[in-house]
């Protein structure tokens, strides 16, 4: 490659981090801003990127006509007016999701894009995990027959009610949407019916564990469970997270420990156990498939679209509000919550820790 993509990367958080990091790697980018309204952030944002220009306001990146690519790592409710503001002046899009802080929102948002000719894209990761590639290939090979369930679990003592994020929604919403989109990566076609339960821990408002399970329109049935539930106050935390698929004939199977990956693979003619890195948030993946969509001119097909994300996002609230019809239990107390917060706020290695500055 002969020239570098020039980017300018508009909030430097938890994730925004994940981006800079990545594409000072991979040698595609040139990351010519960063813009972020903290005066901390910004600080270390030069520190991170010394031949970065840091600055506050974010329009001087959408002004500047070298910048070919936005990345919107913010909070969701600026999302839509930055990328309506990316669209108005001829920017390609990287987003997090979700793409916008309401439904109708995000759906302007997949509007606008899609009547451009610009090349957007958001980060539903688990479609650029290893693993969830090498069981989707096996599956497409006849392994296990015809698909009939599929079930995905993700446990962990991660994000506290109330810990920030309140734009992306509760744990169902914020992370759980991941987990709906990948379940539907895999049935290949739209959700049909659902039921959910979920439980209020420790009397929060809103239900932090959600269970949901139903049908998609060709029949093959799931259920999805997610919660930030696990253990917040263990000695030594752990999780529980993997997707078990089986089919007519055979299983899929995946679990981690965020370090590294072990899928099993049980068709008809092969049985396979595959060990290898986790992968974490694949953002390399990301950003490798987006540059070289770009320097191409032809979109790759394993680039999630924002439609992709809108329509996860869209489901995972009617799940969680599907489970606000039923009977919805209220267990433990907001002492617990708080002592559970203060932990958090001390901690130095754990689940999901926000990073301040």
């Amino acid at each position: 490659m002969s020239t570098k993509i020039k980017v300018g990367l508009i909030g430097l958080g938890r994730m925004g981090r994940f981006y800079l990091e990545n594409m000072q790697k991979s040698g595609l980018w040139d990351i010519a801003y960063i813009c972020d309204i903290n005066p901390g952030i910004r600080a270390l944002a030069k520190e991170l990127s010394p031949e970065s220009v840091i600055v506050e306001n974010e329009q001087i990146i959408f002004e500047d006509p070298e910048i070919e690519v936005v990345g919107l790592f913010t909070l969701a409710n600026f999302r839509l007016e930055q990328i309506e503001k990316a669209i108005h002046y001829g920017k390609h899009i990287i987003s997090e999701k979700p793409i916008a802080d309401t439904i109708e929102r995000e759906w302007e948002a997949v509007r606008i894009t899609e009547k451009s000719n610009l090349l957007s894209t958001v980060n539903l990761y688990l479609r650029n995990a290893w693993y969830h590639q090498t069981m989707k290939e096996f599956i497409e090979q006849g392994e296990i027959g015809e698909l009939a369930i599929l079930r995905i679990c993700h446990m962990t003592p991660g994000l506290a009610p109330g810990e920030g994020h309140e734009y992306e929604g509760p744990a169902f919403h914020d992370c759980g949407m991941h987990y709906v989109d990948i379940a539907r990566w895999y049935a290949g076609c739209e959700y049909k019916t659902w039921h959910s339960q979920g439980i209020r821990m420790w009397s929060y408002k809103d239900p932090w564990w959600v269970q949901c399970h139903g049908t998609f329109a060709n029949g093959v049935v799931f259920d999805i469970t997610q919660g930030f539930v696990y253990g917040q106050l263990s000695k030594d935390q752990t999780h529980n997270s993997y997707v078990d698929i089986i089919g007519t004939k055979g299983i899929v199977r995946m679990s981690h420990d965020f370090n590294t990956a072990v899928v099993e693979l049980r068709g008809v003619n092969q049985t396979q156990r595959i060990e290898k890195p986790f992968g974490g948030k694949n953002i390399d993946k990301l950003c490798d498939l987006f540059a070289k969509s770009l320097l191409s001119g032809v979109r790759d097909p394993h680039l999630p679209q924002l439609r992709d994300s809108a329509i996860a996002s869209e489901y995972a609230w009617k799940f969680f509000h599907d489970a606000s019809t039923h009977d919805l239990p209220a267990i433990g107390d907001e002492k617990t919550l708080e002592r559970i917060r203060e932990r958090r706020r001390n901690m130095k290695n754990g689940y999901g820790l926000i990073k301040h500055i």
